[in-house]
């Protein structure tokens, strides 16, 4: 299996990885990091597919992981300026570089447990680096080992994060399915 991480710039692989699969249905669309609570809130069925198409049209929301020409897997990253973590009281700034942030990794069952979040991940620092990124930080759950329910394991964890080069830059105030996140950091 060669996987290969690109740019996602493709609404209809966008929507496989992130979007319902009824076209009624108020999923995430990947969108509660990236816009305010109220713009998100907001949001509900198709509308917010619509808002991911229209973010897709401002440029890559995140990158995608292709296995051939299927979808695989799924990195939201983005310039933290632009984010919910901008503003979150939980996720402290470390200092005030203009980083970026990755904020979801999502595998497609069937494809999970073959590397695939690994090469997201760095598929990510790649694309912030390539875009003039200084700095590229995750929130990861801090699970030392232990089992994450697979609807909270988007955020991935410090292990994933520490195997990429990130490094551990400042504890948070927040908690994800019982675990402590902390916030990692790579610079470049």
């Amino acid at each position: 299996m060669a996987i290969e991480i690109r740019p996602a710039s493709t609404y209809a692989d966008v929507k496989t990885m992130v979007g319902p699969k009824s076209p009624d249905s108020d999923v995430c669309w990947c969108l509660s990091y990236r816009l305010t609570s109220k713009e998100n809130q907001a949001l509900h069925r198709q509308e917010r597919g619509r808002k991911m198409s229209a973010l897709l049209r401002q440029g890559p929301p995140g990158v995608l992981a292709y296995d051939g020409d299927e979808v695989v897997g799924w990195a939201a990253v983005h310039p933290r300026a632009d984010t919910s973590f901008a503003t979150n009281r939980r996720i402290p700034h470390v200092d005030d570089l203009d980083v970026w942030s990755v904020w979801c990794i999502r595998v497609r069952p069937g494809h999970r447990g073959q590397g695939i979040s690994h090469a997201l991940l760095q598929g990510a620092v790649e694309f912030a680096r390539d875009n003039g990124a200084p700095a590229i930080e995750g929130y990861p759950v801090d699970n030392e080992g232990a089992k994450v329910d697979l609807t909270m394991a988007y955020v991935g964890t410090r292990a994933l994060f520490q195997k990429a080069g990130f490094r551990k830059a400042s504890d948070t105030d927040s908690v994800l399915n019982g675990f402590p996140r902390v916030l990692m950091r790579l610079d470049f």
